[in-house]
Order: structure tokens, then C-alpha cells, then sequence
């Protein structure tokens, strides 16, 4: 015989407490399709009408001189990080630590003195 065979299956029942408390019944499947299916619908149809009044919408001037604008630095800022390669980076990092002043290190601590 098993060590678990003894131990009782049923739910937990406290004294003094009403036993009426019954579980909430889970959702059919289909329930939760036909949920599904329509916030779907919903969204697709919020989706035509936002689409078409975009289509119809044109950029400013202001707007597309923003745009170019960005699209330039984000090509140079790409440019400049690209320029290193890790190895250079490295070197030209140590010799700026290097031009450093001995005022930025670290002092040793002693305890015994």
C-alpha cells in the first residue's frame, strides 16, 4: 500500500463557516470565441475608418523638414559609431584614462597604520 492512500480527496471544510460557496463554472470555448471574434470585428472597423481619414491627411511642410531633418542626423550619428571599430575604441579610451591626473585614483587604505 502506498503512503498516500489514506489521505482524503475532498476540499478542506471549516467549522463555522457557511458551505454554500460554490465555484464559479469556467467559460465554454465558444463563449470565449464568440468574445474574441467580436472585439476582433471592433477593432478591424476602428482600424478602416482611422486608415482612411490617414490616407487623406498630408504632411506640412514644417513636418516633412522634422523628418528629413532626423532622418539626416540619425544617418550621421550611425556614421560616427561606426567609425571605430571595438579595438580603437579601446585605445583611444585607456589614453584618455592615461591624460587623466593621479587626483581621480583610488587611494590605498590601510588599516594597520
Amino acid at each position: 500500500m502506498s503512503e498516500y492512500s489514506f489521505v482524503s480527496k475532498s476540499s478542506l471544510k471549516l467549522k463555522g463557516v457557511d458551505p454554500t460557496i460554490k465555484k464559479k463554472k469556467k467559460k465554454k470555448d465558444k463563449d470565449r470565441d464568440r468574445e474574441k471574434n467580436d472585439a476582433n470585428e471592433v477593432l478591424e472597423a476602428d482600424n478602416k475608418t482611422s486608415g482612411e481619414s490617414s490616407q487623406y491627411r498630408r504632411l506640412t511642410k514644417a513636418e516633412l523638414a522634422f523628418r528629413q531633418k532626423k532622418e539626416e542626423k540619425d544617418k550621421e550619428r550611425i556614421k560616427h559609431r561606426a567609425a571605430l571599430n571595438h579595438k580603437e575604441k579601446v585605445e583611444k579610451f585607456n589614453s584618455y584614462l592615461n591624460t587623466l591626473s593621479e587626483h581621480y585614483d583610488i587611494p590605498k587604505v590601510s588599516w594597520t597604520k
